[in-house]
């Protein structure tokens, strides 16, 4: 009772950690993008595509072989997504328990639940996990295909009153879009990883969330850019000043 009492404590705890974070870091992105990797990233990629309809002749095939390569991404994270969901499921309905004597010298190395049911419902986290990991790379691949064909529209059309939606603003949105469910789905594989943990016991689960929150900080927080948001909006104010003196 006692070993099933710690997969009751640390388990929601190691998922609380996890979420908490990551509520913490859509708050930032939300408020202070320049302090973030992804709003950066975010911001960038909008300057990337109103410089390459500016020209479409000129960076036309540029800008699709850098979609294409984000597409091939996803791709390759979704496949191995369900890929890895249907070796769980094959697990789970397979009976992984094993056999023999291996079985209870495998159960000696887990401190925690070791019921049946203890051990489908970890392989049935990871298998969502993988799941979810899928949809969103499928999104994103939804998207990055969207703006392969939008970003090659003439800027000087996709301005006009009649291509109001064709604007750059707009492609530059969809991109950003299928960033961000890449982004999340590479997250996904991320929180599979304590999951993963979790068929070892809580405890190395709990661990493995408060170290991979740690990883995340360093991996999704800049301390050299910080002052990138404010002097681009200058930049642009004075572009903007200079434009219409002449």
């Amino acid at each position: 009772m006692e070993k099933q009492l710690l997969d009751w404590l640390l388990v929601p705890s190691g998922v609380s950690v996890m979420v908490a974070y990551h509520i913490w870091l859509l708050l930032r992105i939300l408020k202070h993008p320049n302090k973030t990797v992804i709003g950066l990233n975010a911001i960038n990629r909008r300057f990337w595509v109103r410089s390459m309809m500016e020209d479409v002749s000129k960076n036309g095939v540029l800008a699709v072989q850098t979609l294409r390569n984000n597409i091939m991404a996803s791709t390759l994270l979704a496949s191995t997504a369900i890929m890895l969901s249907s070796l769980i499921a094959v697990l789970m309905t397979g009976g992984g328990g094993g056999g023999g004597g291996g079985g209870r010298e495998s159960d000696s190395l887990v401190y925690g639940a070791k019921s049946q049911l203890a051990i489908s419902l970890k392989f049935f986290c990871i298998l969502v996990c993988f799941l979810v990991a899928f949809l969103f790379n499928v999104q994103s691949i939804r998207y990055y295909s969207h703006a392969s064909i939008l970003i090659n529209v003439p800027y000087k059309v996709s301005v006009s009153p009649e291509h109001h939606h064709m604007t750059a603003d707009y492609v530059a949105t969809t991109v950003n879009r299928g960033s961000y469910f890449w982004s999340l789905g590479l997250r996904a594989f991320y929180f599979s990883f304590p999951l993963f943990m979790w068929i070892f016991g809580p405890i190395p689960m709990f661990l493995s969330c408060v170290v991979l929150v740690f990883m995340l900080y360093f991996l999704d927080v800049t301390f050299e850019f910080r002052c990138l948001g404010s002097a681009v909006g200058q930049r642009d104010a004075k572009d903007e000043e200079q434009g219409s003196g002449n």
